[in-house]
Parts: structure tokens; sequence; C-alpha cells
């Protein structure tokens, strides 16, 4: 590791990183050229884009070589509110879930259109 005094790391570190972030941003084109679609497109989706992420903010900034303490000060709160979303997920899902099931509603309903609702747009002359 090097002296605090002047912090050097080596180059080849970061020609690697840049090498595999290159790799990693290749495999995240190749979902859309291959057409991947559904759950599967988006959990690769972000996968590669968390991928990405990480490996620059590891190397790129710095924060491998960075105290502990100060690594859960940066990384910390953003990973608290990545958690808070998905339990916001996983409850908006269950209330959506819910409604369907006790309340009768219809999981194929369209929303009415203002036309639907004045009766107007739908190719007829009202006279106005």
């Amino acid at each position: 590791m090097a002296s605090d005094a002047g912090q050097q790391h080596p180059l080849g570190i970061y020609y690697k990183i840049w090498v595999l972030l290159f790799v990693v941003s290749t495999a995240s084109y190749l979902v859309d050229y291959f057409q991947v679609q559904g759950a599967m497109r988006w959990t690769l989706v972000l996968f590669f884009m968390v991928v990405k992420a990480g490996f620059i903010v590891a190397i790129f900034m710095h924060v491998v070589w960075e105290r502990m303490a100060l690594v859960f000060t940066i990384l910390g709160p953003p990973i608290v509110l990545l958690l808070l979303i998905g339990f916001m997920a996983v409850e908006g899902a269950y209330t959506e879930e819910s409604r369907f099931v006790y309340n009768g509603h219809d999981r194929d309903a369209v929303a009415l259109t203002p036309a639907d609702l004045h009766g107007g747009g739908h190719g007829e002359d009202d006279g106005h």
C-alpha cells in the first residue's frame, strides 16, 4: 500500500478496470442486440449497471483505498435508500395484489379518457 504522504497507485489496475468496463458494456449492449425481453432484460441491465458503477466508484474514485469509516459514510446512505425503495416496491406490489383479490378490481381494466367521460372524440359530429 502506498504511503499517506503521496499515494501512487499502479497504472496497470486502471487499464485492467478500463478494459473490464468495456467488456461489461459490451455484454450490456448484447442484451439489446439479442433482444432479450421481460424480467431477464431488466435484471441483466440493472446487474451490468451496478457492476460498472461499482468498478468506477471502487477504483477510479479511489474508494477501495480509503478507510472503512469513510467508505461506509459514502456508500451507507445510498445503500439504505435502495433498501427502502425495495421495501416500498414489495409493499406496493402487495397492496396492488390485495386490491385485486379483496376488492374485485379487474386486472385488465383500462383508464377512461376525458373523451370517454364527456362523449366526444368518437368521430361523431355533435353539431358544435
